[in-house]
Formats: structure tokens, sequence, C-alpha cells
């Protein structure tokens, strides 16, 4: 069974930095496609960020030229690069696996805030 776990969430000021991690048991890993998604209060969850088990990325229009999402294969991790964060990026973020099935992580939360 894979278990995710996310971290590097926080308090950040506007204009400034976090880089997510989301690491993977098992191994699903290489082969899976990896996701970020966020959830804010009150609003349903959206997808921020994707990356293939080849390397290939998307991202949703709010994030583009801001996040940038990335894995290691021998870590068994993605990670999201988040610059310039604004206020509207508050919100609980969720790393997503999926290779036929689909496993969510629990979570990590970030404010962005002065």
């Amino acid at each position: 069974q894979v278990q995710l776990v996310e971290s590097g969430g926080g308090l950040v000021q506007p204009g400034g930095s976090l880089r997510l991690s989301c690491a993977a048991s098992g191994s699903a890993f290489n082969l899976a496609t990896m996701s970020w998604y966020r959830q804010a209060p009150g609003k349903q969850r959206e997808l921020v960020a994707t990356i293939t088990s080849g390397g290939s990325t998307n991202y949703a229009d709010s994030v583009k030229g801001r996040f940038t999402i990335s894995r290691d294969n021998a870590k068994n991790t993605v990670y999201l690069q988040m610059n310039s964060l604004r206020p509207e990026d508050t919100a609980v973020y969720y790393c997503k696996l999926a290779r036929g099935f689909v496993t969510w992580g629990q979570g990590t939360q970030v404010t962005v805030s002065s």
C-alpha cells in the first residue's frame, strides 16, 4: 500500500517562497503521475500542477511562471517550488499519486499573509 507524506508548508509573507515535498512509500512512484492540488476554505479542491513519469509538466494558469513541480525518483519524492506567493495561494496543499489507482496525502497548510 502506497502512502504519501507532505511537508514544507507554513506561514510566509506575500512575495515569499516555499518548497513543498511529498514522499511516497512503496515501489509505485517511478511509473506514477504525481500531482499537487490545493483547497482553500469554502472552495473546491483544484489542480495546481502535474508531472508524469516521463517528466512532462502541466500547470494551472494561476500558478504558471511562479510554481515549479519536479520529482526525484531516487528519493520517491515530488516537489512543488512556490515563488512570488500571493494571499490567494493560501490553502491546504495535497499531493496525489496516480498509477491505475489513486492515493492522496494528508495535506500541508500554506498561509500567505503579512
